[in-house]
């Protein structure tokens, strides 16, 4: 392989890993001066988790999406709903659904 073949191969990778976040995500987004405020698969009481299987176990993320039901309600904790694969980012492809439930 050439030297210049070489380098753009190179070149790509990094420029490839250099966008690449690993870390999961909540999937929303602010979009104001809209009629709704937040768009994406998650709601206050329906948290959407994006996620990487092969870095993050499931119990990590039903962590975080308790996390996100203590800060919109107290008392409350994650359900696991579904997940999809595929849905998010390229390097982020799981998305698990949760419902807040009121604890017992």
């Amino acid at each position: 392989m050439s030297t210049l073949k070489l380098s753009i191969l190179l070149f790509l990778c990094a420029l490839v890993s250099a966008c690449a976040e690993f870390a999961p995500f909540e999937d929303r987004r602010r979009e104001p001066g809209t009629e709704y405020v937040y768009v994406g698969a998650s709601k206050p009481g329906h948290p959407a988790i994006c996620y990487n299987p092969l870095f993050y176990s499931k119990e990590e993320i039903k962590e975080r999406a308790d996390a996100l039901c203590k800060s919109h309600q107290k008392n409350t904790h994650a359900e696991f709903v579904d997940v999809d694969y595929f849905t998010c980012r390229l390097f982020v492809p799981s998305k698990a659904y949760y419902k807040c439930v009121v604890d017992k």
